[in-house]
């Protein structure tokens, strides 16, 4: 059995400034959305597209930061629609005490869809060929907010069997050892998901079909390591005995798999929906 580590949230101290490990591991999701996404551009379609202008390291850039305002607006918002939406009917004011946790990968995934469509627009660019550029450089950045939760000790696991080699005790959590589901996570959706979609991603598909895969493979990767997550307390375990994240990754996983086959249907490679 281990013991977590009670490491300080507090990466470093300048006098009255504060950096936080958790704000560290965002700086690192951002640092490497920009690596990988400089890389991207030499993968095909995006190396050869020139109309309606060629894929740059400004479109890089553009994107970064209006994902990172989707990230951060929709995690919040669907965190108080999907999982407190009664308490923060009642106490409006708390949605903007972002300081007090709360965020939802869900919405965050919402809020960048609505930040690409705007992005898309403005370019006069496919938004599923958007879609298809972003999407393997996402899950690096989940793997880093992952090792942000673990670090913080936050979102730890359900109670283990004892004999678990890696079972674990966390610190406000009782006694009893449980899965540091952070660390499955981390390891599923972050590393494992990026090797086969950035693997995938290398060849040119039909477009959207690579945004098919990122949807497909989260959902269910999500989908198992809520098995050994801790639900909300309060909302605990809802129908058929699944948690609030696998209710929510049920649909992502139906669309990812209808995508791939719709717009594999529709074309070869670089084609599909004119979305």
């Amino acid at each position: 059995m281990l013991i977590h580590p009670q490491i300080d949230p507090v990466a470093l101290q300048l006098g009255p400034l504060a950096i936080h490990w958790y704000g560290l591991t965002y700086l690192a999701a951002f640092g490497l959305f920009m690596l990988l996404a400089n890389a991207r551009l030499r993968h095909e379609p995006f190396a050869s597209l020139r109309q309606p202008a060629p894929w740059t390291r400004r479109d890089t850039e553009d994107i970064l930061f209006l994902g990172v305002m989707g990230v951060v607006l929709g995690g919040r918002i669907g965190y108080c629609l999907f999982y407190k939406p009664a308490y923060y009917l009642a106490h409006p004011l708390e949605i903007f005490a972002v300081w007090q946790g709360g965020m939802s990968f869900h919405g965050g995934l919402l809020g960048v869809m609505a930040a690409m469509v705007w992005y898309a627009r403005s370019r006069q660019r496919p938004f599923m060929q958007v879609m298809d550029f972003v999407a393997p450089c996402v899950p690096t950045g989940l793997a880093a907010g992952r090792l942000g939760n673990f670090i913080n000790g936050e979102l730890w696991g359900r109670v283990a069997d004892p004999s678990l080699p890696w079972g674990m005790v966390f610190r406000g959590a009782g006694d009893l050892p449980r899965h540091p589901s952070q660390v499955y996570q981390f390891l599923l959706e972050g590393l494992l998901l990026f090797v086969l979609l950035w693997l995938y991603a290398r060849k040119e598909r039909a477009r959207g079909q690579v945004s098919a895969v990122f949807l497909f493979g989260y959902g269910v990767f999500r989908f198992i390591a809520e098995f050994f997550r801790q639900p909300d307390d309060h909302l605990g375990l809802l129908s058929l005995g699944m948690s609030m994240g696998q209710w929510l990754c049920v649909p992502m996983i139906l669309a990812g798999a209808f995508m791939w086959w719709w717009f594999g249907r529709r074309g070869g490679a670089g084609a599909g929906a004119p979305l």
